[in-house]
């Protein structure tokens, strides 16, 4: 950790989420990089990670937005997160399950921009 300093907060906090088995909370960040940056930093940081493509928010259960990889994601930035999210009700963790991809058809009226898809339940460490 004593190295995080030296490399931009941007950084930092991506290379803890590539890091990371599971997706992180800000809350999270600020725990690990607390005596690095500053919660409003790590904060813009995760806004512009988004809003780079390096990474995407899944809001938990209980509303909570926690940060995963894009690892399915194109080169020219076109996103596609609509795979299923597990929430552990047991340790909270929310895992990302890529390889489920939930299927749905709205009316032909509407148009999706997003899906945040996401199962509870107690997984597999916890069960």
């Amino acid at each position: 950790m004593d190295n995080i300093k030296k490399i931009p907060a941007k950084q930092a906090v991506e290379q803890l989420i590539n890091k990371a088995t599971t997706a992180v909370s800000h809350n999270e960040l600020i725990g690990q990089l607390k005596d690095q940056y500053n919660r409003v930093t790590i904060y813009r940081s995760l806004d512009r990670l988004v809003d780079d493509g390096k990474i995407h928010r899944i809001i938990d259960m209980d509303g909570v937005s926690k940060y995963a990889m894009c690892h399915t994601c194109e080169h020219d930035h076109h996103h596609n997160h609509n795979h299923v999210h597990f929430s552990c009700t047991a340790c909270q963790e929310v895992t990302c399950l890529e390889n489920i991809i939930p299927h749905f058809e709205l009316p032909t009226e509407y148009t999706t921009q997003e899906v945040n898809f996401t199962v509870s339940g107690v997984c597999p460490k916890c069960n």
